[in-house]
């Protein structure tokens, strides 16, 4: 490699911290040229450091692969927001929801992965997740907290620990969710408490 300085195309330059959305946070370490088939092509070199994987998109590729820049200070605090609200889980079919959530995921758009962590989280006097449920929370989890952490200059524990706090101050979690216990679907704890 040639020298080290600061490269920009379609708006993008080396050093930056970008969001790809089948894979999330990721930073441009360089743009390369090369020749393929006599045609030259430019290309962003991305690595995204928790999977250890580079990759290498193509400059005129950027819009139709959906590559986008951090998300605003904004976005996150509406992302924030979204994770305290109630629950919104659909009465269909697991299969058909799990497709949802990871379509979710891999938009790479923060407010439908705020979404999934939200319907998804578990606190833990809440009853018991399937392995499939496990496995989409902890990939949503990563992919926020890892966006969140890149916007406000946070490590991924303190950026996972800023979402939990947020998670807890939601509906029927945490101190709050004794309280309302009372008018779930069973029944069950309502009679427990008159007993």
């Amino acid at each position: 490699m040639a020298s080290k300085k600061t490269m920009q195309r379609a708006g993008f330059k080396t050093g930056e911290y970008i969001v790809y959305p089948a894979h999330g946070v990721g930073q441009i370490t360089a743009i390369e040229e090369q020749e393929i088939a006599d045609l030259k092509l430019e290309l962003f070199v991305i690595s995204f450091e928790q999977d250890k994987l580079t990759l290498r998109v193509p400059v005129a590729k950027v819009e139709s692969v959906g590559m986008r820049k951090l998300a605003t200070d904004d976005a996150v605090n509406r992302s924030l927001k979204t994770v305290t609200g109630r629950a919104r889980v659909k009465r269909t079919m697991w299969s058909r929801r799990a497709q949802e959530y990871e379509a979710k995921i891999n938009s790479g758009d923060l407010a439908y992965i705020s979404e999934v962590v939200r319907d998804l989280y578990r606190s833990e006097d809440q009853p018991e997740q399937s392995y499939s449920e496990r496995q989409l929370f902890e990939q949503a989890m990563d992919r926020m907290s890892r966006e969140i952490g890149a916007v406000r200059k946070l490590t991924l524990t303190e950026a996972e620990q800023l979402i939990l706090k947020h998670l807890a101050k939601s509906p029927r979690r945490g101190a709050k969710a004794d309280a309302e216990e009372g008018d779930n679907d069973e029944g069950e704890t309502s009679k427990e408490a008159a007993a």
